[in-house]
C-alpha cells in the first residue's frame, strides 16, 4: 500500500531521510545538486559509511558544479564498495560555457525498491532554516525512479543526453514522472506547465524560488487569468541569488498588471518547487520556474492527482501563502534608479540565472 508524508521544514527531512538510511536493507542510491561538507553533509556522509559496512549497496550522484565535497570526503565509504560519481565533471575548454552549464539538478534518495524522497532540498547545511519542500513516498513508484537514477549513474559523465531512454515520461497509477533533459526545443516540464495553466478552470498555485519564465508561459498564466483563474505566484521576498531577484522584476510587474497575484514569503528564504492546479493535480520536484531549469537543467518531477498528497500540498501553500504579503507596485515603481539599470543590463544574460 503506498503511502505519502510531505515536508517543509529541512530539519525534520533531514532527520527522516536519515532514519530510513538506516533501515535500508538492501540499497541507497542518492542523486542531487549540491553535496556540502557541513555538519548536514557529514552526517550523511557516516550514515553511508555506516550502511556500506553492514554491506548495504551505496550509490551517489553530485552534480559536480554543486559539489562542496571531493572524493576524499568519502574516503571512508569507498573502502566498503560504495560508489560515488560526479556528473559532468567541470572542464577547462574554449566552449567552457556550452560543457559545463548544463547541471543536474535533480534531488532523489531512494531505498529497498520502497522508499522514495523527491523535492527541493539539497544536502546542505545553508538551508537549515529555508522553507523547502519534500515528497516521501512508500510505495512500487520507487522502481520506476530507480530506472531513472541507474540511467543518470551509468552517463554521469556523457556530453549529449537526448539519446537516452530517460527522455520518456514514465506513468505509474496516476502518477507521471518527468524528467527534463538540456533543450532550448523539448522543455518537458514548461511544456507540462503550459498544457496544464492552458486546462485551468479555477486556480493555479506557483512556488518557486525564481521566477523568470519565457513568453509562452508568461502568456499561458495571462490568459488564465484572464478568463478568471486565480493564479498566484510565490517567491521570496529575497533570495539567496540577488541577481535573481533583480531580473524578476520585469516579469513580477507583467503579472501584477495583468490580474496576476505575486506574493513575496516572507520568513525565510523559500526554496520550494511545486505547482498545484485546480486544487486536483500537482507537480513536485526539483525544477524552478525560469529559463536555466527549463532549458539547461537536468530536473525530475512528480505530477499526479493524488488526493492525499494535494491535500497536504494545499495545506502547506495555504500556511506560505499566510505568512506572505501582496507584492506591492507602488514601491516597485519607486525601486532605486540603479538597480533599473543593473535589470536592463542583465535582461540579455536571463536565460544563464
Amino acid at each position: 500500500m503506498e503511502s505519502y508524508t510531505l515536508y517543509d521544514q529541512p530539519p525534520a527531512i533531514f532527520d527522516a531521510m536519515i532514519n530510513d538510511i538506516m533501515q535500508a536493507k538492501d540499497y541507497i542510491f542518492i542523486e542531487t545538486y549540491k553535496f556540502n561538507n557541513d555538519v548536514i553533509g557529514q552526517r550523511f556522509r557516516d550514515a553511508l559509511t555506516q550502511k556500506a559496512k553492514e554491506g548495504i549497496k551505496v550509490k551517489l550522484l553530485i552534480d559536480s558544479w554543486g559539489a562542496g565535497v571531493t572524493l576524499s570526503f568519502f574516503s571512508e565509504m569507498l573502502n566498503y564498495d560504495a560508489e560515488v560519481r560526479f556528473f559532468s565533471k567541470i572542464v577547462i575548454t574554449f566552449d567552457f560555457f556550452t560543457k559545463n552549464h548544463r547541471r543536474n539538478h535533480r534531488k532523489l534518495l531512494l531505498i529497498d525498491d520502497h522508499i522514495t524522497y523527491i523535492g527541493s532540498s539539497n544536502i546542505a547545511g545553508h538551508s537549515i532554516k529555508w522553507r523547502e519542500l519534500q515528497l516521501r513516498i512508500e510505495g512500487e513508484i520507487t522502481i520506476h525512479f530507480k530506472r531513472t537514477f541507474l540511467t543518470s549513474f551509468k552517463n554521469y559523465n556523457k556530453y549529449h543526453f537526448n539519446k537516452f531512454s530517460y527522455r520518456k515520461a514514465i506513468h505509474f497509477n496516476d502518477f507521471e514522472i518527468i524528467q527534463d533533459i538540456p533543450s532550448i526545443y523539448r522543455q518537458k516540464v514548461k511544456k507540462h506547465y503550459e498544457e496544464l495553466i492552458n486546462k485551468s478552470k479555477k486556480s493555479i498555485i506557483i512556488e518557486t524560488p525564481y521566477f523568470i519564465p519565457g513568453f509562452k508561459i508568461r502568456k499561458a498564466l495571462i490568459e488564465a487569468a484572464a478568463r478568471g483563474v486565480d493564479v498566484k505566484i510565490i517567491i521570496p521576498e529575497h533570495s539567496d541569488i540577488r541577481i535573481v531577484d533583480l531580473l524578476r522584476n520585469k516579469y513580477i510587474i507583467q503579472m501584477h498588471c495583468n490580474n496576476v497575484n505575486v506574493l513575496f514569503y516572507r520568513v525565510t528564504n523559500l526554496h520550494a518547487k511545486a505547482v498545484l492546479f485546480d486544487d486536483e493535480t500537482f507537480a513536485i520536484g526539483s525544477s524552478n520556474f525560469d529559463y536555466r531549469s527549463f532549458r539547461y537543467m537536468h530536473e525530475i518531477m512528480l505530477l499526479g492527482k493524488n488526493k492525499q498528497i494535494i491535500q497536504s500540498l494545499k495545506k502547506h501553500m495555504d500556511e506560505t501563502i499566510e505568512q506572505s504579503m501582496p507584492f506591492d507596485y507602488e514601491s516597485c515603481l519607486k525601486r532605486p534608479v540603479i538597480e533599473r539599470i543593473i535589470t536592463g543590463l542583465l535582461l540579455p544574460f536571463r536565460h544563464l540565472f
